[in-house]
């Protein structure tokens, strides 16, 4: 497996890391379920093959009889989706680079919120609005742990601080 295979995540706070690879299938599920367990319109999750945890483990939620839900119980960032005898699915956004990883599929579209259909037509902000939004942001002190890891691994960087 080269290097390119393998990618890291992990949650806001940075108490759990981790790296998986043979990532594959990624999916926007919009049951109500996954809107629940994420707080959000649908989950966005991509299949792994091989998962390790570097730093942490989760909490974990049993959501059905069939699947447990993986989330840091610290800062409560949702991790992984797992059913039962099956591979473990990761949230795309708790990968460090989750624009690798355009969903390919929606499932249970039936649970869709009728407003999702419209996002990319919401207008955006306006240049002043803009201004002002990066003017209050430029004093936000960010305590979210940066999304990188080190290469081995295993061990965090001694600058790594949690």
């Amino acid at each position: 497996m080269s290097e390119s295979d393998i990618h890291s995540g992990g949650c806001q706070c940075g108490a759990i890391r981790y790296c998986v690879s043979g990532l594959k299938r990624p999916t926007i599920c919009h049951c109500r379920m996954c809107q629940k367990a994420v707080g959000g319109p649908f989950a966005a999750l991509v299949v792994t093959e091989n998962l390790s945890w570097t730093r942490g483990e989760p909490t974990y939620f049993q959501s059905s009889n069939l699947v447990r839900r993986g989330f840091c119980g610290n800062c409560g960032t949702p991790l992984t989706y797992e059913f039962e005898a099956s591979n473990i699915d990761v949230t795309i956004a708790s990968l460090d680079e989750p624009k690798l990883f355009a969903p390919v599929l929606q499932l249970s579209t039936e649970s869709r919120l009728p407003w999702c259909e419209g996002l990319t037509e919401l207008p955006e902000r306006s240049p002043d609005d803009q201004a002002a939004a990066e003017a209050v942001f430029a004093g936000v002190e960010n305590h979210q742990h940066p999304d990188h890891d080190t290469k081995s691994w295993e061990t965090p960087a001694p600058d790594d601080k949690v």
